[in-house]
C-alpha cells in the first residue's frame, strides 16, 4: 500500500421505489433498495470484492447503508455512519413532486446559481458542499494510504467531486451519477486527481 497516496472510492446508493416516483425524497425515512437496487449492490461488492478496502462508510440512511452492506459482508468490515455523509435535507420540499417544483422561481434560481439560494426549510448546496468535505478530510486523516469506501447520495457526491476537481459549486449539476456508480478521488502528494466519475461497468 502506497502511504503517499490515499483512494476514496465514492458511491451513490443504488435504486429504490422512491426514484420511480417522480418527487423529491431527500431524508425521506424507511426508503429502502428494491429488487434491482439490491442486484446493482451485489455487482458493487462482487466488482470490489479483489480491491483492499480499508473501511467502510455510509450516509445513516437505509438506500445507502444497504448499498454498502454487501460490500462489509464480502470483506468482514463494519459500516461506519456518518451524519455528514447524509442526503441533502430539501425541507419543505422533502415528497413533492418534483414537475410541480420545477414550476416555481426558486427551483429556477437553484439552477442557475445553486450556492446562492438553499431549499426552503433546508439546505443550500454551499452547505452540503462544506460537511461533504469536512466528513471527507476526516475520513482520510483517519487512513492515510488506505483504500476508503464511501456510500452517499448524487448530491453532496456531486458537490465533493466538484469541490476537489476546482469546479465551481454552480456547475455540479453538469456531474452525472447513477444508482450504484463508482467515482474515485485519489489524494496524492501533489493534490486530488479524478481516476473515475460515474463508472458502472459492474452494472448489467
Amino acid at each position: 500500500m502506497n502511504e503517499e497516496i490515499t483512494r476514496l472510492l465514492l458511491v451513490r446508493h443504488a435504486h429504490n421505489d422512491y426514484l420511480d416516483t417522480g418527487r423529491l425524497a431527500g431524508r425521506t425515512p424507511g426508503v429502502h433498495l428494491n429488487e434491482k437496487g439490491r442486484h446493482q449492490a451485489q455487482a458493487l461488492a462482487a466488482r470490489l470484492a479483489g480491491t483492499q478496502i480499508t473501511a467502510i462508510y455510509s450516509s445513516p440512511l437505509e438506500r445507502a447503508r444497504e448499498t454498502g452492506e454487501p460490500v462489509a459482508a464480502a470483506l468482514g468490515l463494519p459500516i461506519q455512519v456518518l451524519e455528514d455523509l447524509n442526503e441533502t435535507d430539501c425541507g419543505d420540499w422533502t415528497g413533492q413532486a418534483i414537475n410541480e417544483l420545477t414550476k416555481s422561481d426558486l427551483w429556477q434560481k437553484m439552477q442557475i446559481y445553486p450556492s446562492g439560494v438553499a431549499h426552503p426549510g433546508g439546505e443550500g448546496i454551499a452547505a452540503v458542499q462544506a460537511r461533504m468535505v469536512r466528513s471527507l478530510e476526516i475520513i482520510r486523516a483517519a487512513h492515510p494510504g488506505g483504500v476508503i469506501l464511501i456510500v452517499s447520495h448524487a448530491d453532496p457526491l456531486k458537490a465533493a467531486l466538484a469541490y476537489y476537481t476546482g469546479l465551481h459549486i454552480d456547475l455540479f449539476q453538469r456531474l452525472v451519477l447513477d444508482p450504484a456508480s463508482l467515482s474515485e478521488l485519489a489524494f496524492t502528494p501533489q493534490g486530488p486527481r479524478l481516476m473515475r466519475c460515474n463508472d458502472t461497468a459492474h452494472l448489467a
